[in-house]
């Protein structure tokens, strides 16, 4: 499969959402924690890697004025070897389409595993904006940058030989991940990522993330803006650089294989990194008071 041939097929599915319906509906009248913006990335609809529940349950319990899709939302690297797409994954396609048809701003930025969708930067697919990157101004007044960030990947540049195979590796790692948050669920025990584990043990990649944060906050101050968000390394994670005495803020909104992360701003301007494993939990703890009062009300009425 050619790269525009993938393009045809993904492009006619999207053409196709509007009529299609989800396999899990999404739910009607539920809470919602609303932010002014949300930034998600590295999703990889197409891999068995993908968590789609989880990013359905995030989908399904968040709201936000704007959306920032910040690459790898389609693995076409993968897709291109072995076609993969399940049913969770068009509900995600799904959900994100409504979304902008509801009238949230959504800005598609697409990253080195999705690149195909760059040949259209400037064009609006179903009220989705494609950008090769964008600029956002908070609501306290900050300007930042937002972009994948394969641009600054010194393997991506030079030795993209490299990253196929780094990719392949990856996936077995992928692969191994499942099995074990399998067992963890029969065990009744919450995901939990192996391999963002492994990252932070293996000195090398720990320097990896560490140069590579610093080169994207440096490219940032560059550009004179306060701060930058970014995703591709798969590594949630907020610092502060100095750009000649400037504080540039960085930003990685984490991924949707690992460790299931988005980055949100709240309506003031404050911004935070959800770990959605860990919300969903709280949720769940919070909500199991209330379950307990119910029922010991409805056996009292028995």
């Amino acid at each position: 499969m050619t790269s525009a041939d993938l393009t045809d097929l993904i492009g006619d599915n999207i053409a196709s959402f509007p009529l299609a319906s989800p396999r899990i509906p999404e739910p009607e009248g539920n809470a919602r924690s609303s932010y002014r913006t949300i930034w998600i990335s590295d999703v990889h609809l197409g891999t068995k890697g993908c968590n789609a529940e989880l990013l359905i349950d995030f989908l399904d319990n968040v709201d936000s004025e704007t959306m920032y899709l910040v690459g790898d939302i389609i693995d076409g690297w993968r897709l291109k070897k072995k076609f993969y797409w399940p049913a969770a994954h068009n509900d995600i396609v799904w959900r994100i389409m409504k979304r902008a048809r509801r009238g949230t701003r959504v800005v598609y930025i697409p990253g080195n595993h999705d690149e195909m969708f760059r040949q259209f930067t400037g064009m609006n697919f179903g009220g989705i904006e494609i950008r090769r990157a964008a600029f956002h101004d908070t609501a306290d007044g900050r300007r930042l940058m937002v972009l994948h960030g394969d641009e600054f990947d010194a393997v991506m540049l030079s030795h993209r030989w490299l990253a196929f195979v780094g990719d392949h590796a990856y996936h077995l790692m992928m692969n191994c991940n499942q099995a074990v948050n399998r067992v963890r669920r029969w065990l009744g025990k919450p995901y939990w990522s192996l391999s963002k584990a492994a990252k932070h043990k293996v000195k090398n990649a720990v320097e990896f993330i560490g140069k590579y944060e610093e080169v994207v906050a440096r490219a940032a101050g560059e550009r004179g803006v306060d701060g930058v968000v970014c995703g591709h390394i798969h590594t949630a994670e907020f610092r502060m650089f100095d750009h000649h005495g400037k504080s540039i803020e960085y930003w990685n909104d984490g991924d949707w294989v690992e460790g299931c992360n988005a980055l949100v701003e709240h309506h003031d301007g404050r911004m935070e990194i959800l770990h959605w494993p860990e919300e969903m939990k709280r949720r769940l703890a919070d909500a199991a008071p209330a379950d307990a009062a119910t029922d010991e009300q409805a056996r009292e009425a028995a």
